[in-house]
C-alpha cells in the first residue's frame, strides 16, 4: 500500500525537474518496477531508499534512458521523453536525438566510479564537456580545475586514477558529472565501494552540492545522511513506492510498517 505524507514539501513550489507516471519496467518474467510515479522539483534532494532489490537503482538508470522502461510516462524538465515499442514488443527510443539532448541535462554518479584509467584526472573531467558538450578546451579546463577545488583534489589534476583511493576517485567522477553543467544530479549509491573510512569524505562534497541548491534524486543506505539532506524520501517495496514524505515522516514515524522495520534495521546495522 502506497503511502504519503500531507505535509508539503517547500521544493514543490518550483517546478518539476524529473517526473514519471506509471513507471513499469520488466526484464523478461521479472517484473522490476510496477507503476512508479513521482515527482522531483527544482532544487530539491530526492532519497530513494529501500532493500537491495527494490528497484531503486533500475529507477535511477530508466531516469537516465540507460535502461528503456516498458511502460509508463517519463519527463524531463517537463518535457516528455518519446518511448515506443519494436515490432517484437521490446521497450524502444522513440526520438535518438531527443534522448541525447535530455542527456546532457542529466548527470550520474555511479557505484563503480567508471574513470578512464588512461587519462589524467583533469582529462577525465574535460572529456565529456569538450567532446559532447563542445565547450572550447581552455574553457572547459578553467570550469575543471574549479570543480577539482571544490571536491578538494586541486593539486591531483595530474595524477592517474590508479594512483587515488577510492573516495578520492568517487570525488573525481563527481566533479566529472558537475562538468557537464546538469539540471539534475543522479547518485547511484555513491558510497557503497567505498571502505568505512573513505565514506565521510565523498558524503561531505555530496552535501555541499545539496546546500548549494542542486536538484539531485539519490539512491542510498546512508540514512542519516538521507535524513539530513533530503527534501523528500521514497522507501521502494519490491518494485512500488511503499511510502513518501518528507524525511522527518518517512524516516522517524513512517506509516508502513515495512519501512518502519527498514528504517530500524538499518539504523542498527
Amino acid at each position: 500500500m502506497v503511502t504519503q505524507a500531507n505535509t508539503l514539501n517547500k521544493s514543490e513550489a518550483k517546478p518539476p525537474v524529473v517526473e514519471t507516471r506509471d513507471l513499469h519496467k520488466s526484464y523478461g518474467e521479472h517484473h522490476v518496477l510496477k507503476g512508479i510515479s513521482f515527482t522531483a522539483h527544482e532544487g530539491g534532494v530526492l532519497s530513494l531508499i529501500g532493500s537491495s532489490g527494490s528497484g531503486k537503482s533500475t529507477l535511477l538508470r530508466c531516469i537516465n534512458l540507460l535502461e528503456i522502461p516498458n511502460a509508463g510516462e517519463l519527463y524531463i524538465g517537463g518535457e516528455r521523453v518519446l518511448l515506443k515499442q519494436s515490432q517484437s514488443g521490446e521497450p524502444i527510443i522513440g526520438d535518438a536525438r531527443q534522448v541525447e539532448r535530455i542527456r546532457t541535462q542529466l548527470s550520474m554518479v555511479f557505484q563503480s566510479f567508471n574513470l578512464w584509467p588512461h587519462r589524467t584526472v583533469l582529462e577525465n573531467v574535460i572529456e565529456a564537456p569538450v567532446h559532447v558538450l563542445g565547450e572550447n578546451k581552455q574553457e572547459a579546463i578553467a570550469h575543471a580545475e574549479a570543480l577539482l577545488e571544490k571536491v578538494g583534489l586541486a593539486d591531483k589534476r595530474a595524477v592517474y586514477p590508479s594512483f587515488l583511493s577510492g573516495g578520492q576517485q568517487q570525488r573525481v567522477a563527481i566533479a566529472r558529472a558537475l562538468a557537464m553543467r546538469p539540471k539534475v544530479m543522479l547518485f547511484d549509491e555513491p558510497t557503497s565501494a567505498l571502505d568505512p573510512e573513505l565514506v565521510g569524505e565523498v558524503l561531505k562534497v555530496i552535501r555541499s552540492i545539496a546546500e548549494e541548491g542542486r536538484s539531485m534524486i539519490l539512491v542510498t543506505h546512508e540514512m542519516a545522511f538521507a535524513r539530513d539532506v533530503s527534501s523528500e524520501v521514497i522507501y521502494l517495496y519490491q518494485g512500488q513506492i511503499e511510502e513518501q514524505g518528507p524525511p522527518e515522516q518517512v524516516m522517524l514515524d513512517p506509516i508502513s510498517e515495512r519501512c518502519r522495520q527498514f528504517v530500524l534495521a538499518e539504523a542498527n546495522r
